[in-house]
């Protein structure tokens, strides 16, 4: 009975965590344009114990999924390197580490509403709209959310 409420108290602090690095994640990314790694980093140092004392047996499952997505959006930066920031891709790694493989939905409805969101930046400003930057944290936020309700 013990392991369960341990359980279920990692939970609870791991999603705790997680919206609060969403919504600094956003804030700074909707300001300055930047994802801080310090926050990255103190992500990962608290979601990896927690992770481990929900649930070790889906530990290996998520730091894969964090590698996936990571890397996914690493290729893009690859061959677009003005396209989008490593912010974004440690962030969707560190996402990786929270979510699983529920990452990708996240990632696939960030990437939806991204592209909605360029689309009305055309539609209102014209071509000109494409040197502008956009911030995609807020957009990773909303895939997270939309996943975690699924």
């Amino acid at each position: 009975m013990r392991h369960a409420a341990l359980n279920d108290m990692a939970d609870a602090l791991l999603a705790a965590s997680l919206i609060a690095l969403l919504a600094l994640v956003t804030i700074t990314d909707l300001r300055a344009r930047v994802i801080p790694d310090w926050a990255l980093i103190a992500a990962v140092a608290i979601a990896t114990p927690l992770c481990i004392l929900a649930d070790a047996a889906a530990l290996p499952e998520r730091l894969l999924s964090a590698m996936g997505a990571g890397g996914f959006l690493l290729a893009a930066v690859l061959i677009r390197p003005d396209g989008m920031g490593l912010g974004d891709v440690k962030l969707v790694a560190v996402l990786g580490l929270y979510l699983g493989v529920a990452v990708f939905e996240a990632l696939l409805v960030a990437l939806l509403a991204g592209s909605i969101g360029g689309a009305a930046l055309l539609v209102r400003h014209g071509l000109a709209a494409r040197t502008r930057t956009i911030p995609f944290a807020p957009f990773l936020t909303v895939g997270v959310l939309v996943a975690l309700a699924s």
